[in-house]
């Protein structure tokens, strides 16, 4: 029997984080040849925590508590890390407790697995319920991200990798930074689910415009030397265009130039020692039995 957990990342929204857990144990409920394991990262989360309970299909839920707030994408490396160094299992599913990250596509994610059990798993967005607004400025990371990388990254957070690139991307100081971003410049093969985002189950989203932005160059910096390759070659462009298209060209160049200091200043995030050290950032397990 193949051992999965599910790591959740969550901060303040408990109730989000108990309808998922219900909804995940009724949609694995006939997944008879998994054994499957909950691991909640609270990002000291600072609303107290209602009760919760660990539910029939679900063979544990723990709930390990940070003593500081580091965000949610270094919950997720941590967590990475924990279980790598602490927990036997087959794959790990990451996933938002916000409801987003669809419950019933932990099937499919599983069912990928099951047809390639060598290759890792991505969820491809391939249809959000975010606003026109926000949809706008997702195309445009994606776009910004191929054009300066070549790399199209379509997914998130939601996943589930085999257990020998856990151990791969584990150590990787842009781990700190972004999860995605890390996984795609790591993992040489992927294979994807098409998967439909779904809506938050309580409340608007956390996700500001400043955090929105930073989210995306944490990705983008991943890939920081490429970036930087891929700039200079446009600046000889414009560069050489300059004569013709003078305005133009200046404009773009300033471009260029802001774009690559934000990406230098975002690529400080990554940090191996802070990585390695977020162990210490633990303070109480607790392990939920009923």
């Amino acid at each position: 029997m193949k051992k999965i957990i599910i790591l959740i990342p969550v901060f303040n929204d408990w109730e989000s984080l108990k309808k998922l857990i219900v909804e995940i144990s009724q949609h694995v409920k006939f997944l008879e040849e998994y054994l499957f394991e909950i691991i909640v990262i609270n990002d000291a989360s600072n609303i107290k925590r209602p009760e919760i309970s660990k539910p029939n299909n679900i063979n544990s839920l723990k709930i390990l508590n940070m003593k500081k707030n580091n965000g949610h994408a270094r919950c997720n490396a941590f967590g990475i890390r924990y279980i790598n160094n602490n927990e036997k299992f087959d794959n790990i599913i990451l996933m938002d407790g916000d409801g987003e990250d669809r419950p019933e596509e932990i099937k499919s994610l599983l069912k990928e697995i099951q047809n390639d059990p060598n290759v890792s798993v991505v969820a491809k967005r391939v249809k959000r319920s975010e606003g026109p607004f926000f949809q706008f400025l997702y195309k445009m990371h994606k776009m910004l991200t191929f054009i300066f990388t070549g790399k199209r990254i379509n997914f998130g957070n939601y996943s589930c990798l085999i257990k020998s690139d856990v151990e791969k991307i584990s150590s990787k100081p842009c781990l700190w930074s972004s999860f995605s971003g890390t996984v795609k410049k790591n993992i040489s093969k992927l294979n994807e689910i098409n998967s439909t985002r779904g809506s938050r189950y309580f409340g608007p989203s956390k996700m500001s415009l400043f955090k929105l932005l930073i989210h995306s160059f944490s990705i983008i910096a991943v890939f920081k030397f490429q970036v930087f390759l891929r700039s200079i070659f446009f600046i000889f462009i414009l560069i050489f265009t300059s004569q013709i298209y003078e305005d133009i060209s200046f404009f773009f160049l300033s471009l260029i130039l802001i774009f690559n200091l934000i990406i230098l200043v975002v690529s400080f995030r990554e940090s191996h020692q802070k990585l390695l050290a977020s162990q210490n950032n633990l303070d109480i397990i607790e392990d939920i039995s009923r």
